[in-house]
């Protein structure tokens, strides 16, 4: 394992870049923008809603990447099984906050907080399914072992995300399809929604990576130790061996 490490001043950056245009977002979505004729003023949860659900699949997707990179022998590193663990557990978080912010817009929209609606059905698995791969990754095995199982089961997990995306066109749903669409010039928001979701994207981006890069350098540390525990336990053991052949 190489001895990387992302810089203590990158976290910096991207914490106070997060602070900087979280203040800018908080500030248009609760001021600047208006509310809606439709949702009223809960359409001010576009600033976090649609940024935390894309960025869910980006840490999973980050994941998937990682995992493929790790099963192929030809760029089989420790790092990439590191950085699809923490990229996965940052994705668990930004997938529950993306049902949490749903729910709270859904109930004054729909009348209810939860719904077995198709694309609500299949993030709720998503969820499930991440949960279950950061499980597994507390199971004891070897690190190749572990590894490996762990990558095939993120690749499997994965495949949820095309079906949550494209669940709104696929089958008849509660929940609204893309408030953008440069292909459709009558799907668009005015000036104030636009730059308040920019905002939401650019700061929970830099939260996003801040996370990423600290659970990362965690992930290392964390090998690191169970490698010196596993040579620690394996002198011992020699030792023992060479005090019964002594005896």
């Amino acid at each position: 394992m190489t001895s990387f490490t992302p810089p203590r001043w990158l976290t910096t950056a991207l914490f106070l870049g997060a602070v900087a245009f979280g203040v800018a977002a908080a500030v248009d979505g609760l001021w600047v923008m208006g509310p809606t004729a439709e949702q009223g003023d809960y359409s001010r949860l576009l600033v976090v809603h649609p940024p935390v659900a894309t960025l869910a699949y980006a840490g999973f997707g980050i994941t998937a990447l990682a995992s493929i990179l790790y099963l192929v022998p030809r760029t089989r590193r420790r790092e990439w099984d590191l950085l699809a663990g923490a990229s996965a557990e940052v994705g668990v978080v930004f997938c529950g906050l993306t049902l949490i912010t749903g729910s709270i817009w859904g109930r004054p929209v729909w009348g209810v907080w939860w719904t077995w609606d198709a694309r609500l059905t299949a993030e709720a698995l998503l969820f499930a399914l991440f949960l279950g791969y950061l499980a597994l990754r507390r199971v004891p095995a070897s690190p190749h072992v572990r590894a490996r199982r762990c990558a095939i089961a993120a690749l499997i997990a994965v495949l949820d995300i095309p079906i949550v995306h494209y669940a709104t066109s696929w089958w008849q749903t509660l929940h609204q399809g893309s408030s953008i669409d440069l292909l459709q010039p009558d799907k668009h928001l005015d000036t104030a929604h636009n730059v308040g979701l920019a905002l939401g994207f650019i700061s929970l981006s830099l939260a996003f990576a801040w996370l990423l890069v600290l659970r990362y350098r965690v992930e290392k540390l964390e090998a690191r130790y169970e490698d010196q525990a596993l040579t620690v336990a394996l002198e011992a053991r020699h030792a023992e061996g060479r005090v019964e052949v002594g005896v």
